[in-house]
């Protein structure tokens, strides 16, 4: 039995789930081996094929670093408090192990791009 979401409009509970595992950067792989699953849960899951029991909703909760709330509840999207992606903070990493002119150098890079990109989205 295929039941309708919780909130006219909301995401099932699978694809909040993909959604906040894309948001962190996360593979199904990489999620399901913080979980202790393998990746065909994951994939059933983010389907809508496989229900969360209580303790499962526990377990994805806390690899994503969400609340269960989080997890269970379709909420409007907050962008400020976002975490950033586990990719961006990977990025970040190898940015900050660089010598400072090579840093300096690709954050003015990063900084050109951004005021370009800012200029295009003013003008839509």
């Amino acid at each position: 039995m295929k039941l309708p979401p919780l909130e006219p409009g909301g995401e099932t509970l699978g694809e909040r789930v993909a959604r906040l595992r894309k948001e962190r950067g996360y593979t199904q792989v990489e999620l399901a081996d913080k979980i202790g699953i393998i990746q065909t849960i994951v994939s059933a899951i983010e389907t809508n094929v496989l229900k969360l029991s209580a303790e499962m909703a526990v377990r994805f909760a806390l690899a994503l670093g969400v609340s269960t709330d989080e997890l269970l509840f379709a909420q409007r999207k907050k962008r400020a408090g976002r975490k950033p992606s586990r990719k961006v903070l990977r990025r970040l990493e190898q940015i900050e192990a660089l010598p400072p002119t090579q840093q300096t150098t690709l954050l003015r890079t990063i900084d050109t791009f951004l005021e370009g990109a800012a200029v295009r989205m003013a003008r839509r």
